[in-house]
Order: C-alpha cells, then structure tokens, then sequence
C-alpha cells in the first residue's frame, strides 16, 4: 500500500478511538456523580493499579509499557473531569481567592525587611529593588530571616535562591521544608564581586580570602588562579568585608560587593573577579501570610511524592495536561529519610487563569504532601 492508504486507515482508526473516548468520558462523568452522592474519593489508586495491571497484560510484552503509559493519561484526563464536575471545593483554592480578595492593588513601599549578613549585603541591594525604601533588619543567617518573618517581627523577608553561575543555595530548599511561608515577589539581581582589601595591600601581598560559599564558587577561576592563597568561607560577603577591616590585616582580602569597599574603608584590588559577565542571583520576597498581588504570573509549590515508579510523571503529566509550563525542578532529599525527596516547581501560569486554578484539585491523591509557596511576579 502507499503511505496515502495507511494514513486513512490510520484516520479511521482515530475516528472510532475519540467516539470511544467521548463515551467513555461520559460515563466517567456518571461514576464522578456517584462518588459525589456517596462521599467516595476521586483517586482510587487500587483501582487504577489493577486496571494497570489488566492493560498491560492485554497488550502483550511488545506494547505493555506504551500500554501503561497511554491508560496512565486516561486517568489524569479522567479525574481532572471528575473534579471539575463535581470536586469539593480544595482548601488551596480558597485560600488563593481569599488572598486575590483582601491583598492591596499596590505594592507596599516602606516595609520593615529582614535579610541575611549586615549593611552591604546582596540581599539589602535585593530589598533596596523590590521596594522604594524599606527599613532592614539584618540576621546572622537564613534562618533568622525565616524566623522573623514566621515570628512576625519584620512583615517581608529577602533570601537568595539561585544563582545562574553557583546554581541552588540548597540551605534556602531546606529551611522552606521547616517554615509556613508565602512568596509574595521575585527579583533577579545582577552580582559583580570585587576583591577588597585593607588601605596599602596589594593583590601580591594576599594570603586569605574570605567570602559566602555561593560567591566563593562564582569566582572559582579567579580563586584557583591565585597561588598560596588559603580560601575560608563565612557567613556572608559583607560580613567578610568587616573581618577584614577590623583584622587591620594586610594579607587578607574579601570577595564582596564594590559597595563595600566604602562602608569599610577598603581598596578595591580587583573588580569584576566572577567567572561570568553575566551573573545573577534570583532572590525571593517572603512573607508570613498569603499576599498575591495584580499582574501575579508565577507560582511556586513543593510536594513530597510516593516512593513509587512513576510518581514523577504523573505530576509532569497534570502540568502537560492543563498546559502549565514548569519553568524550574528541584529536589532535595528529606532529612532522616532514606531515598525519599522533596520536590520544588516554579510554574508560569497567571493566577487567574482557570487552568491554574484545576491544579490543585487534579494533583489530589498524587501527592504525599503539597505545600502552596504563593503566586506573584518578577521584578525585573
């Protein structure tokens, strides 16, 4: 036959495959009424599981696997139907509704912040973006920020999450596993280290370097160039400039922001010294209740998922089906767990749209644990 011929048998085929498929929509739409009327769950995961398990062994060994794959996407298509339906009313949903409701049209522009380090941080030029004058507090590590804002004491606070050179700071993934949050806004910040010194030193006299490890590791070449040079990572990149102004040493220098370098009366013995031009840090706004403000296009979640084949892409498949783009994955193993992790997503998707809003009914059942970081957008 020529290919004509088998791509309308193919045609035919498909014909009859979607009239099968409408009708077997409808009557999942009847089992979705009767599990409303019954107080029966949507998920039935013994059910699908044997249903799995019947398919495959009909398909033969050649086509089991594309078997599976194919009735797990009936199923997601299937539950999302029923939910939509006739699901209960999902608690994040509402809490979404109720945040597009009673947040402000406007931005606030003199919050108290917290931040991580001391005057001359990244985080403070962060905060310094994202708001026109905020008062800062600063803490002496991530989590004192997570703290103040879970304890009320500053309204926002400011934490870098990724770094386009360095990668994740993985301690922010950890802590976000510990404290009740909201992301209310994002920026991304250009970075520029510059290698300071005290008055009268020069690059040759340098014996210690000290800085945060994210910016240690987007100045690796720079560092690794250097012949007898001991590294020591600290807190942060300002408080790095403070040690070595107050150490009065001439042997030691810091890799921190040129701004620094007036704060504590340091030369600037070299500047631009990242491995990359382009460098950036993505930082995040948290506050302690939701707060989604107009124009919101990004939302972030995190959820820990079963230990099970296929757990992944079951959620990969809810986002494809309701045409969510997932701009960013990550993972980090639980603490005390063996092999289990928690994942990270950030989704561009408006906070208006309907599709974004079936997400949390479809991804019910998925999940061992789903937790809502908020819905905002990004600074530029």
């Amino acid at each position: 036959m020529e290919i004509k011929e088998y791509r309308n048998k193919i045609d035919s085929i498909d014909s009859e495959m979607l009239r099968l498929f409408r009708e077997r929509m409808q009557i999942s739409a009847e089992i979705g009424k009767y599990k409303k009327e019954n107080n029966i769950p949507v998920f039935d995961g013994e059910r699908e599981r044997k249903k799995l398990g019947e398919v495959a062994a009909a398909a033969g060994e050649d086509f089991a696997a594309y078997a599976e794959t194919l009735y797990n996407g009936i199923f997601d298509i299937s539950r999302s139907y029923q939910r939509r339906l006739f699901g209960n009313e999902n608690p994040i949903k509402i809490q979404i509704q109720e945040a597009l409701k009673n947040t402000p049209d406007i931005f606030p522009e003199r919050p108290l912040i917290a931040c991580q380090g001391r005057e001359g941080a990244y985080s403070q030029k962060a905060g310094e973006k994202l708001f026109k004058a905020p008062q800062i507090m600063f803490f002496d590590s991530f989590e004192g920020v997570f703290s103040a804002v879970d304890k009320g004491l500053c309204r926002y606070g400011i934490l870098p999450l990724e770094n386009s050179t360095a990668g994740s700071v993985n301690r922010i993934y950890d802590l976000m596993l510990k404290y009740n949050f909201k992301i209310v806004r994002s920026t991304r910040l250009k970075i520029n280290h510059s290698l300071l010194a005290n008055r009268g030193s020069s690059l040759s006299d340098i014996r210690e370097i000290f800085s945060h490890p994210q910016a240690i590791a987007q100045c690796e070449d720079f560092l690794s160039g250097l012949s007898d040079v001991k590294v020591t990572p600290c807190t942060n990149t300002a408080e790095a400039a403070r040690m070595v102004f107050e150490s009065g040493r001439k042997d030691a220098a810091s890799v921190s922001s040129q701004s620094c370098a007036e704060l504590y009366n340091l030369d600037c013995l070299r500047t631009s010294v990242q491995d990359h031009g382009s460098n950036f840090t993505r930082f995040i706004c948290i506050s302690k209740n939701p707060e989604i403000y107009p124009g919101a296009d990004k939302t972030s979640i995190m959820m820990i998922l079963p230990h099970t084949r296929g757990s992944l892409y079951k959620v990969l498949a809810v986002f494809n089906t309701l045409g969510l783009n997932l701009m960013k994955l990550e993972s980090r193993p639980l603490p005390d767990s063996d092999f289990e992790f928690m994942f990270y997503f950030d989704l561009d998707a408006s906070v208006y749209s309907p599709e974004f809003l079936s997400l949390f009914d479809d991804i019910e059942g998925i999940t061992v644990d789903f937790k809502y970081l908020g819905s905002y957008s990004e600074v530029v």
